[in-house]
């Protein structure tokens, strides 16, 4: 498998960054996980041998001890929590949503701290203080409670919103590699593009970091967000794992990347 012929465009957008001497910072999220499956099985062992930190979000209500147990020996996996039951509460006729200002605020703070202590008894040091609500949609009220019932960090899909002095900061995903409509993975050749795009705009500043001496980073050149990759393992064919694998391919040793741990999250003042 040839990466660079498969993407050639996040190739050369990636190789001008390196030729200029900057990196730009990748993190890798998948959603919907509760207990272990054959798909989670392949999910890991690719996260294992491409050695990919990744962050796995896990929806509370189902989520079981065995997930937990396999997790253990997992390195470089962190859990974050995926919404309640990612059950849809949107009136007929609107976008799906678990956490959509058209639900009591009582019941959204109930639901998301008994998540948090969920997952936090389920995985210990291993969950992250993120959270991740289904279909990426969250309302107004939910966002601004998040902060004060311990979740300092929210990620959805798409280009950051600011966080304001009491909001949540956002670590996002901006390459999602399903089709939604189709119920199919993207074509290789849509998501070279996005990539491509991606990665010329954090080579612009927004994420890309110029390299110093000793392999260190300056924060103060770009610094900003990161590209997100979003993968759904549980809704994949085999078209969809071939394209994680040829990104992955990519842009696990390409000397214009780098893979921090949940980037942002533990420079936010409130995430412990």
């Amino acid at each position: 498998m040839n990466t660079r012929d498969d993407l050639p465009l996040s190739s050369a957008a990636l190789d001008r960054l390196a030729d200029d001497g900057r990196r730009v910072r990748l993190w890798w999220r998948d959603d919907d996980a509760r207990t272990v499956t054959p798909e989670l099985e392949r999910l890991l062992e690719l996260a294992k041998r491409q050695a990919l930190p990744l962050a796995l979000a896990v929806i509370p209500v189902g989520a079981e001890p065995a997930l937990a147990e396999r997790l253990a020996g997992a390195s470089g996996v962190s859990v974050l929590l995926h919404g309640h039951a990612h059950a849809n509460h949107a009136p007929a006729g609107e976008k799906r949503a678990e956490y959509g200002d058209h639900r009591r605020a009582e019941d959204m703070s109930r639901e998301i701290a008994a998540g948090r202590g969920q997952l936090e008894t389920l995985f210990g040091d291993r969950f992250r203080p993120v959270f991740v609500p289904p279909w990426n949609r969250i309302g107004h009220t939910a966002r601004s409670m998040l902060p004060g019932l311990g979740l300092p960090i929210l990620s959805v899909y798409g280009s950051a919103k600011p966080s304001g002095q009491d909001g949540p900061a956002e670590v996002n995903t901006h390459l999602d590699i399903m089709d939604w409509r189709a119920m199919r993975s993207v074509s290789v050749a849509d998501a070279d593009r996005r990539l491509a795009d991606l990665v010329a705009g954090h080579g612009a500043g927004h994420g890309a970091v110029r390299s110093t001496v000793a392999g260190s980073e300056s924060e103060g050149d770009g610094g900003g967000e990161p590209i997100g990759l979003l993968t759904h393992h549980l809704q994949h064919d085999e078209a969809a794992w071939r394209l994680v694998e040829v990104l992955l391919g990519l842009l696990a040793g390409h000397p214009a990347v780098t893979w921090p741990d949940l980037p942002a999250a533990e420079r936010h003042p409130n995430a412990h």
